[in-house]
């Protein structure tokens, strides 16, 4: 429940609710798995650090986020230490429902908004019956293990309270030695500029925002991060993503990009500072 994490908040609310390259990096404290789950139209990221098991989002409700669990965790491993929620979309929390009732959960993070669907409802039930702790963090706050940290960029209080969902998304910076590893949720241009004025953005890794959005992945960003690696979470959509403007920006700035529409689920595995790109 918890107990290996070093928490460092900005608020703290009890809810009632291939292989294809390698790049050096100096300095990373062991083996590290960042998996992008292909979940269809939606996001679903799973965090593993010497034994611990993070995961950012669930994707849609379709059984897909248990299909790719199923591939990477051991069938007698049914813990993982932190389920967290970017912004309460569909296609971002439906998949952690079937997560919750079939893997025990030391906690759920999220930034306190609440959903208002009846599929959301039923997340807060099962969180609530399972007596999973539930912590809201916002920017300024620091989840810490070993030398691994996670710290939460945004949403500001005034993005909190914004009417678009999007721009609530908890916007999280991994870092551990030299690697950099960016996860945006669904935010647009108008969050990225904000975290551009106040943050060094650089980093190696971009979870894309907002599926390739064209709202989203603006120039002014992409120049400050400088990406070598983009991964777009989406699946088979109405809305054209991922729009050709955003790739556009993303090969600009000579990011490598993969996309689990085409590629599928998508491993970046550290291990002594080397990092192997798997798809499955």
């Amino acid at each position: 429940m918890f107990k290996k994490f070093n928490i460092l908040l900005g608020i703290l609310v009890a809810a009632d609710i291939f292989i294809w390259g390698q790049i050096l990096f100096k300095n990373n404290s062991g083996d590290l798995g960042l998996y992008f789950l292909d979940v269809g139209q939606g996001d679903s990221q799973l965090i593993l650090a010497d034994g611990i098991k993070i995961m950012i989002d669930g994707g849609p409700v379709n059984g897909k986020a248990l299909e790719n669990l199923a591939k990477l965790l051991p069938s007698s491993d049914r813990y993982i230490d932190l389920l967290v929620l970017t912004h309460p979309q569909l296609d971002h929390y439906g998949g952690f429902i079937d997560v919750l009732k079939n893997y025990n959960v030391g906690s759920f993070i999220a930034s306190g908004r609440k959903g208002e669907s009846d599929a959301y409802l039923s997340l807060v039930e099962i969180i609530k019956d399972k007596k999973i702790p539930y912590i809201a963090l916002i920017e300024g706050s620091v989840i810490r293990y070993k030398d691994l940290s996670l710290e939460v960029l945004s949403p500001s209080l005034k993005n909190l309270s914004s009417s678009e969902l999007n721009d609530t998304s908890l916007v999280i910076l991994l870092k551990d030695g030299d690697l950099k590893v960016l996860y945006t949720g669904d935010i647009g241009a108008n969050v990225e500029k904000e975290l551009a004025g106040k943050y060094d953005l650089s980093a190696q890794v971009l979870k894309v925002g907002h599926h390739g959005s064209r709202f989203s992945s603006s120039k002014e960003f992409l120049g400050e991060l400088q990406p070598k690696i983009a991964i777009i979470e989406v699946g088979k959509n109405t809305y054209g993503h991922p729009t050709s403007a955003a790739l556009g920006r993303l090969a600009d700035v000579g990011a490598q990009v993969f996309r689990t529409d085409v590629n599928g689920l998508l491993g970046l595995v550290f291990k002594d500072g080397i990092l192997k790109t798997y798809t499955y």
